[in-house]
């Protein structure tokens, strides 16, 4: 996109997406996320204006202010940024002690997550896969990659 063609700011109901509207994977900003995990995809928020990509959804690039997004898919590589590990049952889905993680994904959004499937210390890489949930779409968690 040519210098300059970035778009105008304008007024936008910060809440009513979330608060007043809802669909079978959410509300209508979470919705294509939750979509596309129900086809074992992981999706992020790309600006078509400055290029961004982001994540969590929002309603507007967090560059640029542009209201316009996209949802494109991502790699499913990251490398792990922070973890910790979970003793405590919080949730009878998670069987303690789990790890939560912030991984950062190829792309450069960063996405909160569990590590599964073994150990992955900061700064260690990590692939994609999916943890499936009754009545939901699968959750995406990430697993180590094999060292070469």
């Amino acid at each position: 996109m040519a210098s300059g063609a970035f778009p105008t700011p304008s007024a936008r109901p910060w809440c009513l997406a979330v608060t007043d509207a809802t669909t079978s994977f959410g509300d209508p900003t979470t919705a294509p996320f939750w979509t596309a995990a129900a086809r074992r995809e992981l999706v992020v928020q790309r600006c078509p204006f400055c290029g961004a990509f982001q994540h969590y959804p929002r309603p507007f690039c967090l560059s640029c202010d542009a209201a316009e997004l996209e949802w494109v898919p991502v790699g499913g590589g990251a490398t792990v940024y922070a973890a910790t590990t979970v003793h405590l049952r919080v949730d009878p889905a998670l069987e303690p002690p789990y790890v939560v993680a912030v991984v950062e994904l190829d792309e450069g959004p960063r996405l909160t997550t569990n590590i599964v499937g073994g150990h992955a210390p900061i700064g260690a890489r990590v692939r994609l896969t999916w943890r499936d949930r009754d009545g939901a779409p699968p959750l995406p968690v990430f697993t180590p990659e094999l060292a070469s």
